[in-house]
């Protein structure tokens, strides 16, 4: 009885408790000033108590029936939403079956074969939902698909479905909203078309090639030049502003980059068809960019994209795009300048950076090669000469330079010069100076975190600049027309002002460089390369002492020979080799090999691959007719025309024989084209 007297309690609001309670009281009260009054009270109280709970029953019933009618009349709204929807809709289950489509589902998309969409849309929901540990999202965006001409952003809406069949089981429906977009993103495409692309042309070498010239040629060929570089940029309807006398400024509006692309910048071949009596070829450097909010933003883009051109040698065209490089044409080989101007320059400015720096770190490329140390002991030199502190970072024992260590090592000066990177990282200090030789990429260096640590940095380097160069170098002397780093440190000791007396092994070692690059002085040499060579010799080389330091034994001579014998010719005249042991000197038999091969006739270009055990490296020559540079540059490597070099990490040697044989291809298809 006390049980269902409470139940009947608890139904009632809170409100009403409360004023039965003060009723309760206020007959209690009553009750004991008259105690006849007793059970008239309780009468009185029973009828009370039973009005109220018949009055609540009878209000929530009320309540229901309103909120009852209220549903219906959303749940009516919101199916004549569905099927009345703007949007095409459509319901599947997670296995692609269709439940329901809209009207306007099958009105717009009843001509196409929509199931192979919503199969493949299934398939991603189908991953999600068994990766997804926190649960699947309300709402999610699938993806943007291409119906017809149209494209449209699909919205799914994931609603968990009861399984009979499986106890615990969620399944789900998927409601699909088609939104058209194709007017947004049309809209997008012109804004971003009608955005301005900033471009530099310069003529390469313009001051030298036309002193060459008679001067009554000289208007007519720099007439020329400005037509064939106006006539080019009609292909965009672009505006060339120029500059100066061999700078042009190339505005146009973006979706013209796409016919650039196409072109190939024939602009780089017509100019040098340009002729005249004294036969000088003219070239051209162009760079594109699209970076950039402002157009004085883009500006400053190209002009960084311009500093690679440069640096690349000239004769050639790069696109800057979402921080990617494009290079275009490079085919030519670098023009030496026979101006030293720079050259005094960068040494009066390197030789006061020595000056004021604490000490200074000296570093080539990881595997260094005796062009990347003779270069460090030159720079060593000059820190000694001016009472600084020198060290040079050689933290791997290399077999290209293991015969000139151990003649280096025999005397004690050096014993404490060559130190490893942990040393180095923790003699640092904010005044040392980092001078980094024959290597220009942050990533090849022997020690990338020091750079990380050192705000003072030199790049000394004669390769060609790759897109992935050291952005913070206080000075940087990079000369691709340069033999070697040897022969560009050479030039800088000459015109420092301070005195430097080079020890013979160190200026044996320059000698070397300069040799071993140049393949005994018979490729890539200039006028700068002999007088660099003869200031050397003067310092007391030994000719026949050097070339011991290349000398190979027989096992490495047959191990070379095989590679040579094993070579396979593809594009007529490209020999291709490979070398699978796997052993410490595999990057040397490598490059001796490449270097052996273009000694057999009708072959122009020789890469030889080697296995170094976590990672393939391959050595390309040529004899110019081929850029290996381009070719190798595509597998992460670089160089020059004639010399290049690349490394591959996560492929088997085979792997990187196909894909450099594509690559190959590739440069071919390029240049027909």
């Amino acid at each position: 009885m006390q049980n269902n007297n409470r139940k009947v309690f608890d139904n009632l609001v809170s409100r009403t408790k409360i004023y039965l309670v003060i009723i309760f009281l206020l007959l209690l009260v009553i009750c004991i000033k008259e105690p006849k009054l007793i059970i008239p009270s309780i009468i009185i109280f029973i009828v009370i108590m039973a009005y109220t709970y018949f009055a609540n029953n009878k209000r929530k019933s009320e309540i229901s029936d309103t909120l009852q009618d209220l549903t219906l009349t959303v749940d009516s709204a919101a199916k004549s939403s569905l099927i009345n929807s703007p949007f095409p809709l459509v319901i599947i289950e997670t296995d692609g079956n269709i439940i329901w489509k809209s009207s306007k589902f099958v009105s717009e998309f009843g001509n196409f074969d929509i199931n192979n969409y919503l199969d493949d849309i299934s398939y991603d929901v189908k991953y999600e939902i068994n990766n997804r540990k926190d649960g699947i999202k309300e709402n999610t965006i699938l993806r943007e698909l291409e119906i017809g001409k149209k494209t449209y952003q699909v919205v799914g809406k994931f609603v968990n479905i009861k399984n009979k069949d499986k106890k615990n089981k969620k399944d789900y429906m998927i409601i699909l909203y088609f939104i058209d977009k194709t007017e947004s993103i049309k809209l997008q495409k012109e804004y971003n078309d009608s955005k301005t692309c900033v471009g530099i042309i310069m003529v390469d070498n313009y001051e030298e090639t036309m002193q060459t010239i008679e001067t009554e040629e000289k208007p007519q060929m720099t007439a020329e030049i400005d037509k064939s570089i106006y006539e080019w940029a009609n292909i965009t309807n672009g505006i060339i502003i120029k500059q100066e006398k061999d700078r042009y400024i190339y505005l146009f509006e973006q979706k013209y980059l796409e016919k650039v692309k196409e072109d190939k910048f024939s602009i780089l071949d017509r100019i040098k068809e340009i002729d005249n009596r004294e036969k000088v070829q003219f070239t051209l450097s162009i760079a594109i960019s699209n970076e950039g909010e402002t157009d004085k933003e883009k500006y400053k883009s190209v002009q960084a994209a311009m500093d690679i051109v440069l640096g690349r040698g000239g004769d050639q065209a790069v696109i800057r795009e979402n921080e990617i490089y494009k290079f275009f044409g490079g085919r030519a080989q670098e023009v030496e300048k026979r101006t030293k101007v720079k050259a005094r320059v960068v040494a009066h400015a390197l030789e006061n950076l020595i000056k004021d720096a604490s000490k200074v770190m000296i570093m080539g490329h990881g595997n260094p090669d005796i062009d990347a140390i003779g270069s460090a002991l030159g720079i060593y030199r000059l820190a000694k000469s001016l009472g600084k502190k020198g060290y040079i970072i050689n933290s791997k024992n290399s077999s290209a330079i293991e015969s000139f260590k151990e003649s280096l090592l025999k005397d004690e000066e050096y014993e404490d010069v060559l130190i490893n990177e942990d040393v180095a990282i923790e003699n640092i200090d904010e005044d040392t100076v980092v001078v980094i030789v024959d290597t220009h990429k942050r990533n090849f260096v022997e020690s990338p975190e020091l750079l990380d640590r050192c705000s003072k940095i030199v790049v000394i380097d004669h390769h060609r600049r790759s897109a992935d160069f050291i952005e913070n170098a206080t000075l940087t002397f990079q000369e691709v027309y340069a033999s070697s780093a040897a022969e560009l440190v050479t030039e800088l000791l000459q015109y420092v002002e301070v005195n430097v007396d080079l020890k013979t092994i160190e200026a044996e070692s320059l000698y070397a460089g300069i040799m071993m690059d140049t393949k005994n002085f018979t490729f890539k040499t200039g006028v700068r390369t002999f007088e660099a060579a003869a200031y050397l010799r003067r310092c007391g080389v030994d000719i026949i002492k050097v070339k011991k330091w290349f000398q190979s034994d027989l096992k490495s001579f047959n191990k070379i020979a095989d590679i040579v014998k094993k070579a396979e010719i593809v594009n007529e005249t490209i020999a291709i080799s490979v070398y699978k042991e796997k052993t410490k000197d595999a990057s040397l038999l490598c490059a001796k090999a490449a270097d052996e091969l273009l000694t057999i006739s009708d072959i122009t270009a020789s890469f030889v691959l080697g296995n170094l055990g976590d990672k393939i490296c391959i050595s390309g020559r040529s004899i110019g007719d081929v850029n290996v540079q381009i070719i190798l540059e595509k597998l992460g490597g670089g160089g020059h025309i004639t010399l290049a070099g690349a490394q591959v990490e996560g492929m088997t040697i085979e792997e990187v024989k196909k894909e450099l044989i594509l690559k190959i291809n590739e440069y071919f298809s390029e240049i027909v084209s």
